[in-house]
């Protein structure tokens, strides 16, 4: 793995914890020598990660809609700032980039792209490890719901395993550095 992708908030959320994670996962980003995939904001914990990266000379790569340029969200200290026309060029630019994905605490545009990539990995489209970095608990109670989804037969439980979950960036980007494809058919054959 180069590149991550990491999806997070546009706001920084109430608890300080937060933003505290948001710089230690950058720290370890850096420590690995990874560079950073993301919508390009200058806010939120979307600009502290970038922020922290760039200070420690890393590239990051960030990719936004002309509408949030327009109404001035755009880091423009990145690397490569790349506008696109849609939200949807900006996804898919940001999982064909990306070698892995990290879906940080987040608001329902950060819950949109993970489950985009749960699928994408799901139909084969790519495979590529997808991990939640569950910095103070944020994903238990998403976690909770997933793992009904499975008991109730609408999601497979080798999907759901294949999702990396940790909240030590540590023990994330381990975990996803040893991922391993493994693509199963979504329809049961019968």
């Amino acid at each position: 793995m180069k590149k991550i992708t990491v999806y997070c908030g546009s706001n920084k959320g109430r608890n300080a914890a937060y933003e505290a994670e948001a710089k230690n996962l950058a720290k370890e980003l850096i420590k690995r020598n990874l560079d950073l995939v993301f919508g390009a904001g200058k806010v939120g914990l979307m600009g502290i990660i970038a922020d922290e990266m760039l200070q420690a000379g890393r590239n990051v790569y960030g990719i936004i809609p002309q509408s949030l340029v327009d109404i001035e969200v755009a880091h423009l200290g990145l690397t490569e700032l790349t506008v696109v026309e849609t939200m949807r060029d900006r996804k898919w630019l940001m999982a064909e980039r990306g070698d892995g994905f990290i879906a940080m605490p987040g608001g329902i545009g950060t819950l949109e792209e993970l489950f985009e990539i749960m699928t994408l990995n799901q139909l084969g489209y790519i495979q590529k490890p997808l991990a939640l970095f569950n910095a103070n608990g944020y994903y238990d109670k998403l976690l909770d719901f997933l793992r009904f989804s499975c008991q109730e037969g609408f999601l497979r439980q080798e999907q759901l395993d294949s999702l990396i979950v940790s909240a030590n960036p540590e023990a994330l980007l381990d975990q996803m550095a040893a991922f391993s494809p493994n693509y199963l058919p979504k329809w049961e054959v019968q």
